[in-house]
Protein backbone atom coordinates (compact mmCIF):
# COMPACT_ATOMS: atom_id res chain seq x y z
CA UNK A 1 0.00 0.00 0.00
CA UNK A 2 1.48 3.35 -0.94
CA UNK A 3 1.02 7.07 0.43
CA UNK A 4 -1.84 7.18 -2.49
CA UNK A 5 -3.78 4.80 -1.45
CA UNK A 6 -7.68 4.89 0.19
CA UNK A 7 -7.86 1.40 0.26
CA UNK A 8 -9.87 -0.16 3.73
CA UNK A 9 -10.47 3.68 4.41
CA UNK A 10 -13.91 4.61 5.45
CA UNK A 11 -15.27 7.29 3.58
CA UNK A 12 -18.78 9.62 3.17
CA UNK A 13 -19.80 10.52 0.16
CA UNK A 14 -22.72 13.49 0.41
CA UNK A 15 -24.56 13.13 -2.99
CA UNK A 16 -23.50 10.11 -4.53
CA UNK A 17 -25.40 10.07 -7.08
CA UNK A 18 -24.73 13.36 -8.52
CA UNK A 19 -22.17 13.92 -11.37
CA UNK A 20 -19.04 14.11 -9.44
CA UNK A 21 -20.23 12.50 -6.73
CA UNK A 22 -21.13 9.52 -8.90
CA UNK A 23 -17.50 9.26 -10.35
CA UNK A 24 -15.57 9.65 -7.06
CA UNK A 25 -17.70 6.84 -6.12
CA UNK A 26 -17.09 4.50 -8.82
CA UNK A 27 -13.31 5.52 -8.45
CA UNK A 28 -13.59 5.13 -4.47
CA UNK A 29 -14.59 1.38 -4.84
CA UNK A 30 -12.03 0.82 -7.79
CA UNK A 31 -9.21 1.41 -5.26
CA UNK A 32 -10.69 -0.50 -2.59
CA UNK A 33 -12.28 2.07 0.22
CA UNK A 34 -14.77 1.58 2.47
CA UNK A 35 -18.28 3.08 1.70
CA UNK A 36 -21.47 5.57 2.80
CA UNK A 37 -23.35 6.95 0.38
CA UNK A 38 -25.92 9.29 0.54
CA UNK A 39 -28.57 10.43 -1.84
CA UNK A 40 -32.33 11.44 -1.74
CA UNK A 41 -32.75 8.39 -4.07
CA UNK A 42 -30.66 5.17 -2.85
CA UNK A 43 -32.58 2.87 -5.20
CA UNK A 44 -31.66 4.78 -8.08
CA UNK A 45 -27.83 5.46 -6.88
CA UNK A 46 -27.96 1.72 -6.49
CA UNK A 47 -28.84 1.30 -10.32
CA UNK A 48 -26.27 2.98 -11.26
CA UNK A 49 -23.21 1.27 -9.63
CA UNK A 50 -21.45 -1.48 -11.01
CA UNK A 51 -23.01 -5.26 -10.14
CA UNK A 52 -21.00 -7.35 -7.97
CA UNK A 53 -19.84 -5.09 -5.62
CA UNK A 54 -17.22 -6.11 -3.19
CA UNK A 55 -16.35 -3.33 -1.00
CA UNK A 56 -18.47 -2.77 1.89
CA UNK A 57 -20.85 -0.06 1.29
CA UNK A 58 -24.01 0.99 3.24
CA UNK A 59 -26.52 3.44 1.96
CA UNK A 60 -28.63 6.11 3.67
CA UNK A 61 -31.28 8.46 1.90
CA UNK A 62 -30.47 12.18 3.27
CA UNK A 63 -31.79 15.59 2.31
CA UNK A 64 -28.69 18.04 3.11
CA UNK A 65 -31.93 20.64 3.53
CA UNK A 66 -33.34 17.66 6.24
CA UNK A 67 -32.11 18.56 9.72
CA UNK A 68 -33.65 15.58 11.26
CA UNK A 69 -31.76 13.43 8.66
CA UNK A 70 -29.03 15.04 9.16
CA UNK A 71 -29.15 14.05 12.44
CA UNK A 72 -29.33 10.87 12.50
CA UNK A 73 -27.08 10.17 9.86
CA UNK A 74 -24.27 11.61 12.07
CA UNK A 75 -25.16 9.33 15.16
CA UNK A 76 -25.70 6.02 13.20
CA UNK A 77 -22.70 6.11 11.10
CA UNK A 78 -19.67 4.52 11.91
CA UNK A 79 -16.39 6.44 12.29
CA UNK A 80 -15.15 7.42 9.47
CA UNK A 81 -11.83 8.73 7.69
CA UNK A 82 -12.75 11.04 4.85
CA UNK A 83 -15.96 13.20 3.92
CA UNK A 84 -16.76 14.58 0.60
CA UNK A 85 -19.68 17.12 0.55
CA UNK A 86 -20.43 17.43 -3.33
CA UNK A 87 -23.93 19.29 -3.38
CA UNK A 88 -24.61 22.58 -5.57
CA UNK A 89 -27.63 24.11 -6.46
CA UNK A 90 -26.81 27.44 -8.73
CA UNK A 91 -30.47 29.00 -9.88
CA UNK A 92 -29.32 31.80 -11.37
CA UNK A 93 -30.95 35.06 -10.38
CA UNK A 94 -31.11 39.21 -10.56
CA UNK A 95 -29.96 40.62 -7.30
CA UNK A 96 -33.22 42.57 -7.67
CA UNK A 97 -35.57 39.85 -7.09
CA UNK A 98 -33.96 37.56 -4.28
CA UNK A 99 -36.09 37.09 -1.65
CA UNK A 100 -36.05 34.73 1.08
CA UNK A 101 -37.09 31.32 -0.51
CA UNK A 102 -34.42 31.85 -3.11
CA UNK A 103 -31.88 32.68 -0.78
CA UNK A 104 -32.51 29.39 1.88
CA UNK A 105 -33.15 27.38 -1.29
CA UNK A 106 -29.75 28.07 -2.79
CA UNK A 107 -27.53 28.62 0.51
CA UNK A 108 -28.92 25.54 2.45
CA UNK A 109 -27.44 22.92 0.52
CA UNK A 110 -24.59 24.96 -1.07
CA UNK A 111 -23.61 25.45 2.24
CA UNK A 112 -26.25 25.17 5.42
CA UNK A 113 -25.91 21.55 5.38
CA UNK A 114 -22.36 20.96 5.09
CA UNK A 115 -22.03 23.08 8.36
CA UNK A 116 -24.55 20.76 9.63
CA UNK A 117 -22.81 17.47 9.18
CA UNK A 118 -19.95 18.79 10.33
CA UNK A 119 -21.39 19.69 13.39
CA UNK A 120 -23.11 16.58 14.53
CA UNK A 121 -20.51 14.52 13.06
CA UNK A 122 -17.77 15.80 15.22
CA UNK A 123 -20.25 16.41 18.44
CA UNK A 124 -21.07 12.41 17.76
CA UNK A 125 -17.14 12.10 17.55
CA UNK A 126 -17.48 10.34 14.15
CA UNK A 127 -14.35 11.89 12.67
CA UNK A 128 -10.87 9.52 12.88
CA UNK A 129 -7.85 11.57 13.48
CA UNK A 130 -6.07 12.02 10.38
CA UNK A 131 -9.19 12.06 8.07
CA UNK A 132 -9.78 14.26 5.28
CA UNK A 133 -12.43 16.31 4.70
CA UNK A 134 -13.29 17.51 1.41
CA UNK A 135 -15.87 20.24 -0.35
CA UNK A 136 -16.30 21.09 -3.69
CA UNK A 137 -16.55 24.56 -4.30
CA UNK A 138 -16.32 26.51 -7.60
CA UNK A 139 -14.01 28.90 -9.43
CA UNK A 140 -17.37 31.55 -9.29
CA UNK A 141 -16.45 32.00 -5.51
CA UNK A 142 -13.69 34.42 -6.69
CA UNK A 143 -15.06 35.27 -10.01
CA UNK A 144 -18.92 35.76 -9.79
CA UNK A 145 -20.85 36.57 -12.82
CA UNK A 146 -24.60 38.12 -13.46
CA UNK A 147 -27.07 35.94 -11.74
CA UNK A 148 -25.43 33.99 -9.28
CA UNK A 149 -25.06 36.25 -6.40
CA UNK A 150 -26.36 33.39 -4.28
CA UNK A 151 -24.47 30.13 -5.64
CA UNK A 152 -20.95 32.13 -5.57
CA UNK A 153 -21.47 33.32 -2.08
CA UNK A 154 -22.40 30.21 -0.66
CA UNK A 155 -19.29 28.65 -2.34
CA UNK A 156 -17.10 31.45 -0.93
CA UNK A 157 -18.58 30.86 2.56
CA UNK A 158 -17.82 27.02 2.35
CA UNK A 159 -14.19 27.80 1.58
CA UNK A 160 -14.02 30.48 4.70
CA UNK A 161 -15.81 27.92 6.47
CA UNK A 162 -13.50 24.88 5.40
CA UNK A 163 -10.55 27.48 6.77
CA UNK A 164 -11.70 27.21 10.14
CA UNK A 165 -12.23 23.93 10.40
CA UNK A 166 -8.76 23.37 9.28
CA UNK A 167 -7.37 25.67 11.83
CA UNK A 168 -9.73 24.04 14.95
CA UNK A 169 -9.28 20.22 13.68
CA UNK A 170 -5.42 20.85 13.08
CA UNK A 171 -5.06 19.17 16.65
CA UNK A 172 -6.55 15.70 15.07
CA UNK A 173 -4.52 16.00 12.16
CA UNK A 174 -7.82 16.15 10.23
CA UNK A 175 -7.53 17.55 7.25
CA UNK A 176 -10.07 20.45 5.48
CA UNK A 177 -9.79 21.29 1.98
CA UNK A 178 -11.71 22.68 -1.31
CA UNK A 179 -11.99 22.33 -4.92
CA UNK A 180 -12.56 25.34 -6.80
CA UNK A 181 -13.89 23.55 -9.96
CA UNK A 182 -14.66 25.40 -13.69
CA UNK A 183 -17.21 23.79 -15.53
CA UNK A 184 -17.47 20.60 -15.70
CA UNK A 185 -19.74 18.15 -17.44
CA UNK A 186 -22.13 17.64 -15.01
CA UNK A 187 -26.06 18.24 -14.63
CA UNK A 188 -25.28 21.77 -12.98
CA UNK A 189 -23.56 22.93 -16.41
CA UNK A 190 -26.78 21.61 -18.52
CA UNK A 191 -29.09 23.84 -16.44
CA UNK A 192 -26.27 26.27 -16.61
CA UNK A 193 -26.61 26.15 -20.53
CA UNK A 194 -30.52 26.30 -21.00
CA UNK A 195 -30.27 29.87 -19.18
CA UNK A 196 -27.76 30.84 -21.32
CA UNK A 197 -27.80 31.94 -25.25
CA UNK A 198 -26.30 29.61 -27.04
CA UNK A 199 -23.31 32.43 -28.28
CA UNK A 200 -22.99 33.33 -24.28
CA UNK A 201 -22.06 29.46 -23.92
CA UNK A 202 -19.68 29.13 -26.35
CA UNK A 203 -18.07 32.48 -25.37
CA UNK A 204 -17.53 30.94 -22.13
CA UNK A 205 -16.61 27.73 -22.82
CA UNK A 206 -13.60 29.37 -25.79
CA UNK A 207 -12.01 30.45 -22.48
CA UNK A 208 -10.81 27.11 -21.12
CA UNK A 209 -7.17 26.34 -22.98
CA UNK A 210 -7.54 22.71 -21.83
CA UNK A 211 -11.40 22.78 -22.78
CA UNK A 212 -14.07 21.29 -20.12
CA UNK A 213 -13.56 19.57 -17.43
CA UNK A 214 -15.04 15.99 -16.83
CA UNK A 215 -16.40 14.72 -13.42
CA UNK A 216 -13.04 11.81 -13.38
CA UNK A 217 -10.45 15.29 -13.64
CA UNK A 218 -12.62 16.34 -10.22
CA UNK A 219 -12.55 12.98 -8.83
CA UNK A 220 -9.01 12.33 -9.34
CA UNK A 221 -8.11 15.21 -7.25
CA UNK A 222 -10.57 14.07 -4.48
CA UNK A 223 -8.96 10.49 -4.21
CA UNK A 224 -5.45 12.44 -3.44
CA UNK A 225 -7.12 14.52 -0.69
CA UNK A 226 -8.25 11.59 0.62
CA UNK A 227 -5.01 9.67 0.68
CA UNK A 228 -2.46 10.18 2.85
CA UNK A 229 -0.31 11.51 -0.08
CA UNK A 230 -2.15 14.85 1.14
CA UNK A 231 -1.33 14.95 4.82
CA UNK A 232 0.46 18.15 4.42
CA UNK A 233 -1.97 20.04 3.15
CA UNK A 234 -5.40 21.67 4.77
CA UNK A 235 -6.72 25.15 4.95
CA UNK A 236 -6.14 25.52 0.78
CA UNK A 237 -8.07 25.34 -2.60
CA UNK A 238 -7.09 23.82 -5.00
CA UNK A 239 -8.17 25.06 -8.21
CA UNK A 240 -9.52 22.74 -11.55
CA UNK A 241 -10.25 25.00 -14.37
CA UNK A 242 -8.29 23.53 -17.74
CA UNK A 243 -6.44 27.22 -17.31
CA UNK A 244 -9.38 29.54 -17.54
CA UNK A 245 -7.57 31.37 -14.57
CA UNK A 246 -4.44 31.49 -15.87
CA UNK A 247 -3.81 34.47 -16.77
CA UNK A 248 -6.16 36.32 -14.23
Amino acid sequence: MTNFSIENKRILIIGASSGIGMELTKECLKNGAKLILTSRNCNTLKTQLPENIQNEVSFIELDVTNKNQINNLCKTIENIDGFVYTPGLVKLFPVQFIDENHLNSVRTPNFDGAVFLMTGLLRNKKINSNASLVFISSISSSFPYKGGAIYTSSKAALEAYSKTLALELSSKKIRSNCIKAGLVETKILEETRENLDDEIYNYHIKKYPLGLGKPIDVANTVLFLLSDASKWITGTEIILDGGLTAGA
